[in-house]
């Protein structure tokens, strides 16, 4: 049996040990706490507690409010760097379009009849065929200088 050690040779019960137990008046080595002392500490744990936490939810609280006034602002300067470009932008379309009024008006003065127009207006008047002088060059390309010196190619 495992309870043997309980037994001493014989099957009687020790009584004493199912009896409650007298209190002993004489408890010199342990000390009572006040109550009051006891509950003041832990008043100010808990007020600890609770001032810590106050503080970090302040300061969480401070802290995405910053982020969101960041994030506006932000926001803000990116607006406004989007209307500058779009300003630009159109800026650049107007002067394109500018540009191509430009050049059609450049078209328009150097086309080839108001060039013929300010020629005639000059005095100046088109070839005849009368005017034109043809060269005869046999079998080997030659040309007459003014000065009158021939001049032949090389082949």
């Amino acid at each position: 049996m495992d309870n043997v050690k309980y037994y001493n040779d014989s099957l009687a019960y020790d009584f004493d040990l199912f009896m409650p137990r007298e209190k002993n008046s004489n408890t010199n080595n342990v000390i009572k706490m006040p109550e009051t002392t006891q509950k003041k500490k832990t008043r100010k744990k808990a007020a600890a507690h609770t001032v810590s936490l106050s503080v970090v939810t302040v300061l969480l609280s401070v802290f995405f409010l910053s982020v969101l006034c960041g994030n506006i602002f932000l926001r803000l300067r990116i607006n406004e760097v989007d209307s500058q470009i779009n300003d630009i932008n159109e800026e650049i379309v107007e002067l394109e379009a500018e540009l191509t009024a430009l050049d059609v008006e450049l078209e328009k003065i150097v086309s080839y009849n108001n060039l013929g127009n300010a020629a005639t207006a000059l005095g100046m008047k088109k070839m005849d065929k009368n005017q034109v002088v043809y060269i005869q060059v046999n079998n080997k390309d030659a040309a007459i200088t003014s000065a009158g010196d021939r001049v032949v190619s090389d082949e």
